[in-house]
């Protein structure tokens, strides 16, 4: 009887390739870190600022950077390092908000759109393109008209105006997954629409959700920080970067520094979520792996 084969023993110069975990790509590292940053600057403003947010301090104003003020004080006599600490609180605060309430409302939306009758489908997409035509700014210039410019007013335009973002990309990933032999199969199996939707639907197209958020919640820094200087969004009083650039609008020749900071501090903070959003599209979707 002829022997067993004997097994193959393969050596350092195998050249055979092994299968290897994605890589990150470089605008997810550095659109992550940024985001990091900004995030624990919050964190860190909750428990610890060189001096109290809105506390009158008793030096001379505009002072520029030095080592009792880091970031200099502004034309209230206020130290600008802790209204940037506190200022990326309300920053992030207002965004997570916003990007919470569109997606609440955006993705069930774009979920019904695609999974509905023709017609049902249609006048959502239809509606969703009238509040299209609404921005950020024109919403919540009528929201202040109406209820007085606030940071919940801010919070609501921006959420609002971000609602079709949520809803187009929902609906796109979803007629994708609407065509899987899964979906079909659950189909003929007698599943619900809402037992097909939480369980297939909503798996598959939470990537493109999470992508579409870290984007939304760039556009969302960039609204607040308008409607701030525009005098709609968080009040005086309230520490937060558009605030200080709107404080700061007078004082462009002797302290520059005063919009600077803050203005830099939005660009990074869009920059940063920007990136991240970009790396997280081109990490999550296999497809783009080799380009």
């Amino acid at each position: 009887m002829q022997g067993a084969p004997a097994a193959q023993v393969v050596t350092p110069d195998d050249t055979t390739p092994r299968p290897r975990g994605r890589a990150l790509n470089p605008s997810l590292l550095i659109g992550g870190a940024i985001v990091a940053a900004i995030v624990l600057l919050a964190l860190l403003s909750y428990v610890w600022t060189p001096w109290p947010p809105m506390r009158v301090l008793p030096v001379e104003p505009y002072q520029t950077p030095n080592a009792e003020h880091w970031l200099g004080t502004d034309r209230l006599r206020r130290d600008v390092l802790t209204q940037i600490l506190v200022g990326a609180r309300t920053t992030l605060y207002v965004g997570l908000v916003a990007v919470g309430v569109a997606a609440v409302v955006g993705v069930p939306l774009g979920i019904l759109a695609a999974m509905s009758p023709g017609w049902l489908g249609q006048l959502v997409m239809r509606a969703n393109d009238v509040l299209l035509a609404f921005p950020a700014l024109l919403l919540a210039i009528m929201f202040a008209a109406l209820y007085g410019g606030s940071t919940r007013v801010a919070m609501i335009a921006i959420g609002i105006a971000t609602i079709p973002a949520f809803a187009r990309i929902t609906r796109s990933g979803a007629l994708g997954v609407m065509k899987t032999e899964y979906v079909v199969a659950a189909r003929a199996a007698g599943r619900s629409p809402l037992g097909i939707a939480w369980r297939h639907v909503l798996p598959n197209v939470a990537g493109l959700v999470i992508v579409q958020a870290s984007v939304s919640f760039a556009i969302a820094i960039l609204a607040e920080a308008a409607l701030a200087y525009l005098g709609l969004g968080t009040p005086t009083g309230q520490a937060s970067w558009g605030r200080m650039l709107f404080e700061a609008q007078t004082t462009l020749r002797s302290a520059p520094h005063l919009a600077l900071i803050p203005g830099a501090a939005i660009a990074l903070s869009v920059l940063g979520f920007n990136l991240f959003g970009d790396g997280l599209r081109d990490w999550l979707d296999p497809r783009l792996e080799n380009r």
